[in-house]
C-alpha cells in the first residue's frame, strides 16, 4: 500500500470548537463545515462538533447529508438559494437560507413554503462579494418580513479584512449603524473577527479555519490561539539519490546540488493534495527532523534534503504537515493559504481517524 496517510484528530476538532466557543461569549456558534469540512471529512466533524449551535454549508446536498446524519442544529446555507425549486426543499429540511439577491426574494414571494423558514438576510458592508447594499436596508427588511414564507429573520454581513491590520471597523460600524433601528439578530464573525474582535460576536458567530486547528492570521501561529491541529499528513522515504555538485533535481532541474549531497524521493505529491507550486525550502519533517523540499513538486512525489539527516532512507517517516509541523508554516512557504492545503487533500489519501 502508497504509504501516504492523513490522520484525522476528532479530539482537535472538538478542542477548537470549545476555543471557538470561549471567545463566542453569549452567541451561539455555526460550525462552517462546507468544502467536505475544509478536507476532513463532513461525517467526522459532524461527529466531533456535535455540541455546536449548528452548521453551515454551501449546498442543499451537504445539508441533506447532515440531516441523513442524523443533525437536528440549525443548518445555514452560506449562499442560499440557487433556484426557485430550491425553496420547497428548503422547507423540508428545515434549513436556514442566507439571502443576499433579490431573485432569491422574489421566488419566496412567489412559491412561498408550506412551512416557513428562518433566514438570514446578508448585507454588503465593504467586501463587495454578496449581499444587498447597506442602503436600501429598510426596503429589504421590511419586504422579507412581509412575505409569509418567512417566519424570522436574522441580519448578517461578512468581513474582508479581519485577518488584516485594517480590521474590522470600517465595515461593522456601517453595518450596526444601520440595521440597529430594525431590533433583529445579527451575525458578523468568521474565525478572524471571532479570535481579534470581540464586539464582532453579535448573535451568531461562523468559525470556520480555527476549528481545524490552522490560525487566520499570518503572524501569529495557531498554537499560540490555543488550537490544536486536526489534520496530519504522514508519508515515508521510497527511494534515496545521490546527487553531485551541480547535478539537478526533479523536472525543470529547477534544484541544482552545490556539493554532493543524499537527496530523499517521498510519496507525496500535487495529486495527493500537496502544492505543486511548493518551492525548494518548503518545510517538511524527516523523521521528527526539520528539512526542506527540492526542487519541483511531481503528481506522485516530492524531493526533501537529506543533509542533516543522516540515518534516513527507505522507510523513513515524513510529515508533510500536522502536530510537528503547521499547515501555515507550509501554506506560506508555498505562497498560499492553509485554506487551499486542507481543502485540496485528495480523495486517494487514505484517512484514518484519532481520538
Amino acid at each position: 500500500m502508497r504509504p501516504i496517510q492523513a490522520r484525522i484528530s476528532l479530539g482537535a476538532l472538538a478542542h477548537n470548537l470549545r476555543v471557538a466557543r470561549d471567545h463566542a461569549g453569549a452567541a451561539r456558534v455555526f460550525a462552517v463545515v462546507k468544502a467536505n469540512a475544509y478536507g476532513h471529512g463532513l461525517s467526522r466533524a459532524r461527529r466531533a462538533l456535535a455540541a455546536a449551535d449548528g452548521f453551515a454549508v454551501l449546498t442543499l446536498e451537504e445539508a441533506a447529508n447532515l440531516r441523513l446524519m442524523g443533525v437536528q442544529q440549525p443548518i445555514l446555507l452560506l449562499e442560499g438559494l440557487f433556484g426557485a425549486d430550491e425553496v420547497a426543499t428548503c422547507a423540508e429540511l428545515g434549513l436556514w437560507p442566507v439571502l443576499h439577491h433579490v431573485a432569491q426574494l422574489d421566488w419566496l414571494q412567489r412559491l412561498p413554503p408550506a412551512r416557513p423558514l428562518q433566514v438570514f438576510l446578508k448585507f454588503d458592508s465593504g467586501m463587495h462579494r454578496l449581499g444587498f447594499p447597506l442602503a436600501d436596508h429598510a426596503a429589504i427588511v421590511a419586504r422579507v418580513r412581509s412575505l409569509p414564507g418567512v417566519a424570522g429573520v436574522t441580519l448578517m454581513t461578512h468581513f474582508a479584512q479581519a485577518d488584516e491590520a485594517a480590521g474590522v471597523d470600517w465595515q461593522l460600524q456601517p453595518f450596526l449603524s444601520e440595521v440597529a433601528d430594525h431590533g433583529l439578530p445579527w451575525s458578523s464573525a468568521n474565525s478572524a473577527a471571532l479570535l481579534r474582535y470581540p464586539i464582532t460576536q453579535g448573535d451568531w458567530v461562523r468559525p470556520g479555519l480555527m476549528l481545524y486547528g490552522a490560525s487566520p492570521f499570518a503572524e501569529v501561529p495557531a498554537s499560540q490561539l490555543g488550537l490544536r491541529p486536526a489534520m496530519s499528513v504522514h508519508s515515508e522515504i521510497i527511494s534515496v539519490q545521490t546527487v553531485q555538485p551541480g547535478e539537478g533535481v526533479g523536472y525543470g532541474q529547477l534544484y541544482r546540488a552545490e556539493q554532493a549531497m543524499r537527496v530523499g524521493v517521498v510519496a507525496c505529491g500535487y495529486a495527493d493534495g500537496y502544492p505543486r507550486n511548493a518551492p525548494t525550502g518548503t518545510p517538511i519533517l524527516v523523521n521528527g527532523r526539520r528539512s526542506r523540499t527540492l526542487g519541483r513538486v511531481s503528481m506522485d512525489m516530492l524531493s526533501v534534503d537529506l543533509s542533516e539527516c543522516p540515518d534516513a532512507g527507505v522507510g523513513t517517516p515524513v510529515e508533510l504537515w500536522g502536530e510537528g509541523l503547521s499547515v501555515d508554516s507550509v501554506a506560506a512557504a508555498a505562497h498560499t493559504s492553509s485554506y487551499e492545503l486542507l481543502c485540496a487533500l485528495a480523495a486517494r489519501v487514505a484517512v484514518q481517524e484519532t481520538d
